[in-house]
């Protein structure tokens, strides 16, 4: 029972105090845990919200780019930094909740007990509260994703994940990769289960990203990650003993 919950965060200083307390109180059961923000490259009051709210939370650990690196490069941050074996992701918006956390941590260690190539439970949206178009965009760009990548997850863009580190840190890093971390694990060997979620509306402060581009970016980069899959040689490794 010891997780680290990362969470990327830019421009998003009126949602730091309330994600993190409810953050605290979904995780009240664990035995140890961090919360390990990264602020990325943030031109608002994130990093004083952050300052604020490191005096009073000794679990916060805060990590900073000095520049807009983008979600991927704070989540792979995120990940390099945790001290424990399990991780959970969330986006900082406020549009997870937390509270699903415990549920998917447990589902993973009891399945990994029958499945040890059990490596990550990824959210699914399966009620989402958003605009029309985006639910358009999401619906098709994950439905292009899922037939040319094989991965079966209806809803990789969904930033609830929990996963094992250790698996994670094998995976080849590139930009926008958080969208295709179900993909790379099952590339790697591994399998992936995806259960459904909450998913709230946007309550404080403005997306950080548009729907158009996310769209033809990830599709585009779905062709790369099919080429990486062509690359990928899994062997089965024994030791010789004496």
């Amino acid at each position: 029972m010891t997780i680290s919950i990362v969470v990327p965060v830019h421009n998003e200083a009126e949602n730091i105090q309330p994600l993190l307390d409810e953050i605290v109180v979904a995780l009240a059961n664990f035995n140890a845990y961090e919360i390990i923000y990264i602020n990325d490259g943030s031109s608002d009051e994130t990093a004083q919200a952050l300052a604020v709210a490191q005096k009073n939370l000794p679990q916060l650990r805060v990590f900073e780019h000095q520049q807009s690196c983008g979600q991927s490069a704070a989540i792979y941050t995120g990940i390099k930094a945790a001290k424990y074996p399990f991780i959970a992701t969330l986006d900082g918006d406020g549009q997870n909740n937390p509270a699903d956390i415990p549920a998917l941590f447990d589902y993973l260690n009891a399945q990994r007990d029958v499945n040890p190539k059990l490596t990550m439970i990824a959210g699914w949206r399966n009620k989402r509260h958003d605009s029309a178009w985006r639910l358009f965009s999401s619906k098709f760009a994950n439905g292009i994703r899922s037939r040319l990548l094989g991965d079966a997850t209806p809803d990789t863009g969904c930033g609830l994940k929990v996963f094992v580190r250790d698996a994670a840190l094998q995976l080849p890093f590139f930009d926008h990769y958080h969208r295709f971390l179900p993909a790379l694990m099952i590339r790697s060997g591994y399998d992936v289960i995806s259960l459904p979620v909450l998913h709230r509306a946007r309550e404080r402060g403005v997306s950080n990203y548009g729907t158009l581009d996310r769209l033809w970016v990830g599709i585009s980069d779905t062709f790369g990650v099919m080429w990486l899959k062509t690359r990928m040689k899994l062997t089965e490794v024994r030791e010789i003993e004496h």
